[in-house]
């Protein structure tokens, strides 16, 4: 049950089975006080906070679908599978996430040759670097490559294309500046007709209208009355007439001239024409030309670059195998320190006629340097070595993965461990052996095991009963944390079966450690 609620709070495959008969939904939820740096980076990623851990919450719903939420950010059951691998490990009798996966096993041994060989990080640093380069070198070669052997067709076309571009001079902003000109010059054109035909009726018949106001005037002024009862009039006429003598003076059109509107228009269809020509923008036109430039160089000079190139490349390729074959030589030694290591385990886990090795062969060139890494193992003398997963024994391959756990462990790298069942087929010495393997890996990472060995059980910290209850045709599994005498009698009930006797309370005291 442990397990199965765990699994599906990291994201395993959900199943409808796990949902109570006669409920609709389930729901699990994990608590996490310690977050790895491999977990923060993919936190990070997805923008969710873990300053005060993480909460993994999951539901499923018996039509199948499933939701989760990680500190009650909704994320996908991807992110939470990612998450939940690099949080814990779960080691059954037939599977181990990780360790059975041939691809883990270069990076298990270059953490296990970093934490026991001072220059192994460096070396490896160098050849990641390295190959870096060399990769860069190769893509610049290729792409030199590429543009000179299409040289000969295309040098004629960039050398017509790089003329006609500098002789139009393109610049950035000048589309704009010179659209806005031409409206500019467009309008006022528009704008002199318009005051052309003020300037017409102001004139009518060559009689100015301020000449007209004033001949009114000049016949009012010969009223023979007096006083004029017209003066107050004449004089608001002679008035007028000065004001449209003004306005007439003052609305002569710009002058326009058509052919700078013709130069504009001709500089702007030219600008558009060869955008449209290299299929790019106006202010881009600028940075083709240079592209184009920088490709007629390279034809020019393709001998001086290619050789550079070809330089390059030789020395990239002469660096990395020398830090390559510097770094196949220090995983040889930690493959080597690592098998002395697991085969002093084997014996105590009744494992003594297994061999293990790691084979090294070789692969073409990464940025891990030019090995493949496989751990391989047999199991009886006489066999011959095959891959992790090819054990034939559950128990042989629980005891085998302990031990090879218990070698590689990282102290950096903490994370939980959930052993189910790992001592199954094991009793006495060899039960013991299991429980101070998985004590020993428990003091860098938390190990939550399920066992019913009393010798496997003594070596735990803390202790948890799970036990189940029916009750009206329901039934309920619980799981309470044991203290004291309750631990004790439990390892007993576990020694002597349903009846605890005195001599079963001595063994679980004695079994005890912690």
């Amino acid at each position: 049950m442990l397990l199965d609620a765990l699994s599906l709070a990291l994201g395993a495959r959900s199943d409808t089975g796990l949902i109570r008969n006669d409920c609709d939904t389930a729901s699990v939820t994990a608590e996490f006080d310690f977050v790895n740096d491999d977990v923060k980076a993919i936190l990070d990623e997805n923008g969710i906070d873990y300053n005060d851990g993480l909460i993994l919450r999951r539901t499923l719903s018996r039509d199948g679908k499933s939701k989760a939420w990680i500190n009650d950010v909704p994320v996908s059951i991807k992110t939470l599978k990612q998450i939940g691998d690099d949080l814990i490990e779960i080691h059954g009798q037939f599977e181990s996430h990780s360790l059975l996966d041939a691809t883990t096993h270069i990076s298990s041994l270059d953490e296990y040759a970093v934490l026991n060989n001072a220059d192994f990080a460096g070396v490896l640093y160098n050849t990641k670097n390295t190959y870096f380069d060399l990769h860069e070198s190769q893509k610049r070669l290729k792409e030199l490559t590429e543009i000179l052997e299409k040289s000969a067709s295309e040098r004629e076309f960039l050398e017509h294309n790089v003329l006609e571009l500098h002789k139009l001079n393109p610049q950035i902003g000048e589309e704009e500046e010179l659209a806005n000109t031409r409206t500019r010059m467009m309008d006022a054109e528009k704008n002199a007709g318009i005051l052309t035909d003020a300037i017409t009726v102001l004139k009518n018949n060559g009689n100015s209208l301020d000449e007209q106001i004033c001949s009114v005037a000049h016949i009012l002024e010969r009223i023979k009355t007096e006083p004029n009862p017209y003066t107050e009039h004449i004089d608001k006429l002679y008035d007028a007439a000065s004001v449209v003598a003004e306005i007439t003076e003052q609305i002569h059109p710009e002058n326009t001239d058509v052919d700078d509107i013709d130069s504009v228009e001709e500089r702007l269809f030219a600008l558009r024409a060869a955008a449209r020509k290299h299929r790019c923008t106006v202010d881009e036109l600028p940075n083709k030309l240079l592209q184009m430039e920088n490709q007629l160089n390279a034809i020019d000079n393709s001998d001086t670059e290619l050789k550079r190139c070809r330089a390059d490349v030789d020395k990239f390729e002469k660096i990395f195998n020398e830090h390559a074959k510097i770094l196949s030589g220090l995983r040889k030694t930690a493959a080597d320190n690592l098998r002395k290591q697991i085969l002093t385990e084997l014996p105590d886990l009744k494992l003594g006629s297994a061999d293990f090795r790691v084979d090294i062969p070789k692969t073409e060139r990464a940025q891990n340097g030019i090995d493949d890494i496989v751990f391989v193992i047999k199991t009886n003398p006489g066999t011959p070595f095959a891959p992790l997963n090819k054990i034939a024994s559950g128990g042989e391959l629980s005891r085998f993965m302990l031990a090879l756990r218990v070698a590689l462990n990282n102290p950096t790298n903490k994370k939980t461990i959930g052993c189910d069942e790992v001592d199954t087929g094991s009793s006495g010495a060899t039960a013991s052996a299991v429980g101070e393997r998985l004590n020993k890996l428990a003091q860098n990472e938390q190990l939550l095991v399920i066992t019913h060995s009393a010798q496997v059980a003594g070596f735990a910290d803390k202790h948890f009963k799970i036990s189940k209850h029916s009750e009206a045709n329901k039934t309920t599994t619980t799981v309470e944390e044991l203290f004291d005498d309750d631990r004790i009698n439990e390892i007993a009930r576990i020694i002597s079966g349903a009846q605890i006797t005195p001599e079963s309370i001595a063994s679980a005291k004695n079994l005890i450690k912690f």
